[in-house]
């Protein structure tokens, strides 16, 4: 997978040579393995897959789990299409459409885990995830160096959203990545009424600004 990435015309990632492609993807995407409740997931959403990561290496390390790519963008989800067939990763879906979406029809509270990997601010992630988690179920966003007013602004939010943070991991040193954390929310109970919003609104006017 990582030379059908180095090799695509696509140009998915700037990250072209497969050792340097192994730490920034694939090492990095192994920590979420480090979150206790992902291991008995049966069904992960991965919201903004992109080029398929942190899912690809998640489906590969949990085969009994179902991991669907949620990706809007056409040309990434072809790439993964061709990738997952040429690896053989079988426990893959790639969905093309919005989570907001997804979350509305066929997606809504139907995963255990919802991973994002450089995709949003945590509020933003924590209300695209809610309607489509199950109650009980965890948020586990990849982000870099913490940032004291975006975990408040997801602190604030946390009540509209069904969604309460939860554990901060600092996993820089296997990440590969210096500054690297895994931020978790918890949906606590059943998805609020008027989630999901209309596609983008999340991000405009995120709740907890």
């Amino acid at each position: 997978m990582l030379q059908l990435l180095a090799e695509d015309p696509r140009s998915l990632t700037s990250v072209r040579d497969p050792r340097e492609a192994w730490r920034a993807h694939v090492a990095d995407s192994l920590t979420g393995l480090e979150v206790s409740t992902i291991h008995s997931a049966r069904m992960i959403g991965d919201v903004g897959s992109g080029a398929g990561f942190p899912g690809f290496v998640l489906a590969a390390a949990l085969p009994a789990a179902q991991v669907d790519l949620i990706e809007s963008v056409g040309r990434k989800c072809e790439f993964m299409r061709d990738a997952s067939a040429r690896a053989g990763i079988e426990n893959v879906r790639v969905i093309h459409a919005r989570s907001e979406e997804h979350a509305a029809g066929a997606g809504r509270e139907a995963y255990d885990v919802v991973t994002a990997r450089a995709v949003a601010r945590l509020a933003t992630l924590a209300e695209l995830a809610s309607p489509l988690l199950r109650e009980g179920g965890t948020l586990i966003a990849w982000k870099g160096r913490r940032d004291p007013d975006e975990e408040a602004e997801l602190g604030r939010a946390s009540e509209s959203l069904a969604m309460a943070p939860r554990k901060i991991l600092e996993v820089g040193e296997r990440a590969g990545y210096e500054h690297r954390h895994l931020h978790m929310a918890r949906k606590i109970s059943r998805t609020p009424e008027g989630l999901p919003r209309r596609p983008g609104v999340a991000k405009k006017r995120p709740y907890g600004t």
